[in-house]
C-alpha cells in the first residue's frame, strides 16, 4: 500500500545510468512528443499481444536461422530465401516473425467457433496457435517432395463441409491434401485427408510439426499408441489418430535434429520428449510405384471446443442450413460470385459465437470489427444471427455506459448504437428494454466524454485523444471517433423517439446537433494549406494516409450528402498520394494494400456517381487469395499478408457489402437499383440479381434480364409501413423512378438502352 510513496522515477533514472543504458522514463516521455496528450498511451490489450508476438519472434530467432536445415513452413522458405521477394534481412531484427505470407484460410462449423487452418501450402494447424500437421513424399532415393519449398493449387469448396484442398507435384511425386472439420457427438474433428502418388514409390509421410504459420510452437512429448485405431499423443493431451498402422513411426528431439533426416532409419521408439520444445515425428506408409495411396488423419478439437456452449446447444445446423436464407447474388463474373459465396461463410464461420475479425490472430473480440461485421451479415439477410450477437453487447459494457474493447478507443460507443439501430431500421422490431437502457447509456457516455469547449482549440467539444482506429496514426483527436459517436447519437434519437418518449429524443437530438456543429466546425477551422480542402485523419494532422478514417461520414454513416466537395477532395488525395498498384496502400503501422479501406473508397465513388468504383472492385478481387481471403493488410511485391489476421472478417464483409451496393443502396428515402452493375455484365443474356436484402422498408430482391435494346428491372419487396421511391440507375440505360405503393410487391420496369 506505500508502494505509490517510493521514488521509482529516481530509482529507474540511477539504475539506467549504473548499467549505462538508455533512460526508459526519459525515452517513454520523448516518445509520447510525437502524440497529443492522451488519457490512455497504449492500451494494455496492444501491448500485451504485442509481447506475446514478439516473444514468439525471439524464440523463431533461436530456433529458425541457426537450423535451416529443417523442414520449415512456406513463409520461412520465403522470407530466408535471398533470391526471393520476400527476404527479410537478419542482422538488426531483434525477432523474426511472419511479415510476408501472413495467409491461412480456415475451415469449421457455423455454429462452433472452432477453426483448424492452413496455410498457403498445405501446413495444417488444428487447434488454436498449435502445433502442426505436414505431408509429404520420399522415394527410395531420398528424393522428397515438400509442399512449402514447391508451388501448389489450393483450393476452397463449399457443401455440406468447408474443405480446403491443396495439390503440388514434382520429380514424378505428386500429393493431394484435403482438410475439413467434422462433427460427431458433440465432439469436434480436424480430418485430413492425404493422396500420394510416386513413379518410383517410396513413402507417404504425415509429419507432425513444432510450428504454425506464426512460428514456434512447442512439441515437448510425443507418445504413439498402437490400439485399434492407433494416434499421436502430442503433449500429452491431444491425440492424433490414423487410419491404420503406419509401416513405421520415426521419432526426433531437437540434438537429434529434424525427423526427416532419419527417413531411411527403422523405427525403435515409440514416443519422446524434448526440454527444448522441439519434439518431431513422422508416420510413414509405404507408396508402391506408379500406385495412389491414401491416409486419413483425425485431430481431437477437444482442447478448442467450448463445453459450455456446447452443452447448452445440443442441437447444431449445417452449413446449408444456415446459409439457405442468405442473400444470392447472381453475376456471369465466375470469380466474383466465388468471392461473394466466400465471403459470405466467412461471415457465417466467424459468428459462430461474438463476431470475431479473424480464425487466428485475430480471434478475439472488438466492438469495431463485430459492428461492421454485423452490418454486412444483416445486409446478406442474416437477421436473426445477427440479433444473438448484438443482444450479448449489453453484457459487456461498463457501468459508465463505455462499450470497452480496448481502453483508448474512443470509437466503439458510436458503432454499437449505430448497430443496433440499423438492426431495428432494417426488421422493424422493437428493441427490449436491455436494448434502450443500454443504448441511451452508451449515448450519455458519448455527451459526457467529450472534451470541453475552449474557444480557439480546434478540437473543442470533440472526443478525447485517443489510440483511436490503430492503424490512423499515434493518439490525436481523429475525426474517425467523433463521426461514429455522432452516429450514436443520431440512433439514439431516433430509437428514443419511435421507442422511448420525445424528452429523451429532444435530449440526444440537442447533444447531436452541439457534437454536429462542434466536428464540422473543427474541420472548417484548418487551415486550407494543412487540409487541402479535404478531411485529415484530425485538426492537427496534415493530409496523410490516415485521412481514410474521415470517410466515414460519407460511408457507411451517410452524415454528409453524396458527393460531398471535402469527402470527393479527399478521395482524390487519398488516390494520388496513398495508392499502390491501384489500391489503397495504408502507411500507417499496417504498410500494406487494404483490401477492405479500397473497397470504403468504391464505395463513395460509387454513391457520387463516379466510375472508378468498378476499378477499384476488380483489384481487390485480384488481391484475393486462391481460396478467396484477403488478409488485412497485403505485400506489395509478394502479394501475401503483412498484416494481421490471414483471414478477415472485416475484408470479408465489405466484399459483400460493396456487391449489395452494386444492385441496391439506399438514398434518404429512396431504394437506388442497379447503379453499380459492370457495364459488361448488361451485354450479357443471363440475369443478373440480389437479394432478399433487407432495407429500411422491407426485405427486396433485384433481378434484371436484359433483352433485345431494354433492360427488364424486377424489383420484390415486402414493404411495411412506409414505401420507397425505386429508383432504376442502370449504366447506359435511361433512368426510372417509381413509387413503390403501399401494396405492391413485385414491380417490373423497363429502361432503354442511351
Amino acid at each position: 500500500m506505500f508502494t505509490r510513496w517510493l521514488p521509482w522515477k529516481f530509482i529507474v533514472k540511477r539504475a539506467a545510468k549504473r548499467f549505462g543504458i538508455i533512460d526508459p522514463i526519459k525515452f517513454a516521455a520523448r516518445l509520447r512528443r510525437f502524440s497529443q496528450p492522451s488519457e490512455v498511451q497504449e492500451p494494455i490489450e496492444l501491448l500485451r499481444a504485442g509481447i506475446i508476438f514478439h516473444a514468439r519472434g525471439l524464440i523463431n530467432t533461436k530456433a529458425i536461422q541457426y537450423n535451416l536445415d529443417w523442414v520449415w513452413p512456406f513463409w520461412v522458405q520465403k522470407q530466408f530465401n535471398p533470391s526471393d521477394f520476400s527476404f527479410i534481412p537478419r542482422g538488426f531484427s531483434f525477432s523474426h516473425v511472419n511479415i510476408t505470407h501472413r495467409n491461412w484460410t480456415a475451415v469449421g462449423h457455423p455454429d462452433i467457433p472452432v477453426y483448424p487452418i492452413m496455410d498457403p501450402r498445405g501446413l495444417i494447424t488444428p487447434l488454436y496457435d498449435s502445433w502442426s500437421l505436414d505431408f509429404w513424399i520420399i522415394d527410395p532415393e531420398g528424393m522428397k517432395l515438400i509442399p512449402s519449398a514447391v508451388e501448389s493449387e489450393q483450393k476452397l469448396q463449399a457443401g455440406p463441409e468447408l474443405k480446403i484442398s491443396n495439390q503440388c507435384s514434382a520429380d514424378g511425386m505428386a500429393l493431394a491434401t484435403e482438410l475439413s472439420m467434422n462433427m460427431e457427438n458433440s465432439s469436434g474433428y480436424a480430418v485430413v485427408s492425404s493422396k500420394g502418388h510416386s513413379q518410383n514409390g517410396g513413402w507417404l509421410v504425415v509429419a507432425l510439426r513444432p510450428y504454425n504459420p506464426e512460428g514456434i510452437q512447442f512439441i515437448e512429448s510425443i507418445e504413439f499408441q498402437n490400439h485399434s485405431e492407433p494416434f499421436w499423443l502430442v503433449n500429452r493431451h491431444t491425440r492424433v489418430y490414423l487410419d491404420r498402422q503406419p509401416d513405421k513411426i520415426l521419432f526426433s528431439d531437437y540434438s537429434e535434429g529434424d525427423v526427416i533426416d532419419k527417413w531411411n532409419a527403422s523405427q525403435s521408439v515409440n514416443n519422446v520428449k524434448c526440454g527444448v520444445g522441439m519434439a518431431t515425428s513422422a508416420a510413414f506408409f509405404k507408396l508402391p510405384p506408379g500406385r495412389e495411396e491414401n491416409i486419413r488423419v483425425a485431430v481431437d478439437l477437444e482442447k478448442d471446443m467450448p463445453a459450455e456452449k456446447l452443452r447448452l446447444n445440443k442441437e447444431f445446423g449445417t452449413w446449408e442450413q444456415r446459409l439457405s436464407d442468405t442473400a444470392r447474388l447472381q453475376v456471369p463474373d465466375e470469380k466474383i460470385q466465388f468471392l461473394y459465396d466466400t465471403a459470405v461463410q466467412t461471415l457465417v464461420m466467424l459468428s459462430a459465437d461474438d463476431p470475431v475479425p479473424g480464425p487466428y490472430t485475430y480471434r478475439r473480440f472488438w466492438f469495431r470489427d463485430a459492428c461492421l461485421m454485423l452490418n454486412a451479415m444483416m445486409s446478406a439477410n442474416m437477421l436473426e444471427r445477427s440479433r444473438g450477437c448484438i443482444d450479448r453487447f449489453p453484457g459487456r459494457q461498463k457501468m459508465t455506459g463505455y462499450f470497452r474493447s480496448q481502453e483508448g478507443e474512443w470509437d466503439s460507443n458510436g458503432q454499437v448504437l449505430w448497430i443496433m439501430n440499423r438492426y431495428l431500421k432494417l426488421t422493424g422490431n422493437t428493441p427490449s428494454g436491455a436494448w434502450l437502457d443500454s443504448a441511451f447509456k452508451g449515448a450519455e457516455w458519448i455527451e459526457k466524454k467529450r472534451t470541453r469547449k475552449r474557444p480557439g482549440m480546434r478540437h473543442a467539444g470533440l472526443l478525447p485523444a485517443g489510440f483511436s482506429a490503430e492503424h490512423l496514426g499515434p493518439n490525436d483527436y481523429y475525426y474517425w471517433d467523433d463521426l461514429w459517436g455522432l452516429a450514436g447519437l443520431g440512433a439514439a434519437a431516433e430509437m428514443a423517439r419511435k421507442y422511448h418518449s420525445p424528452a429523451f429524443a429532444e435530449k440526444f437530438e440537442n447533444f447531436y446537433d452541439d457534437f454536429s456543429k462542434c466536428i464540422f466546425g473543427s474541420i472548417a477551422a484548418i487551415p486550407e494549406w494543412k487540409s487541402r480542402n479535404a478531411i485529415p485523419a484530425s485538426p492537427y494532422r496534415r493530409m496523410d494516409a490516415g485521412a481514410i478514417g474521415s470517410l466515414v461520414a460519407d460511408y457507411p454513416l451517410q452524415l454528409t450528402p453524396a458527393g460531398d466537395n471535402k469527402i470527393m477532395n479527399t478521395v482524390e488525395f487519398l488516390i494520388n498520394n496513398c495508392f499502390h498498384n491501384g489500391a489503397f496502400f495504408q502507411d500507417m503501422i499496417h504498410s500494406g494494400i487494404n483490401a477492405y479501406l479500397t473497397l470504403d473508397i468504391a464505395q463513395t465513388l460509387l454513391r457520387a456517381g463516379y466510375p472508378g468504383y468498378r476499378d477499384l472492385i476488380l483489384k481487390v478481387a485480384e488481391l484475393a487469395s486462391p481460396t478467396g481471403q484477403w488478409p488485412e493488410a497485403i505485400h506489395p511485391h509478394t502479394g501475401g499478408g503483412c498484416m494481421g489476421d490471414g483471414q478477415h472478417g472485416w475484408a470479408a464483409a465489405e466484399w459483400v457489402l460493396m456487391m449489395r451496393s452494386l444492385f441496391v443502396r439506399e438514398e434518404e428515402n429512396a431504394l437506388i437499383i442497379g447503379s453499380g452493375v459492370f457495364p459488361e455484365w448488361l451485354s450479357e443474356s443471363q440475369p443478373l440479381g440480389f437479394g432478399p436484402t433487407p432495407t429500411p422498408y422491407g426485405p427486396v430482391s433485384v433481378n434484371i434480364v436484359r433483352q433485345n435494346g431494354s433492360a427488364h428491372v424486377e424489383v420484390s419487396g415486402d414493404w411495411r409501413r412506409q414505401s420507397p421511391e425505386i429508383r432504376v440507375v442502370l449504366p447506359g440505360f435511361t433512368r426510372a423512378s417509381v413509387d413503390a405503393g403501399e401494396n405492391s410487391t413485385h414491380l417490373s420496369i423497363e429502361v432503354r438502352k442511351k
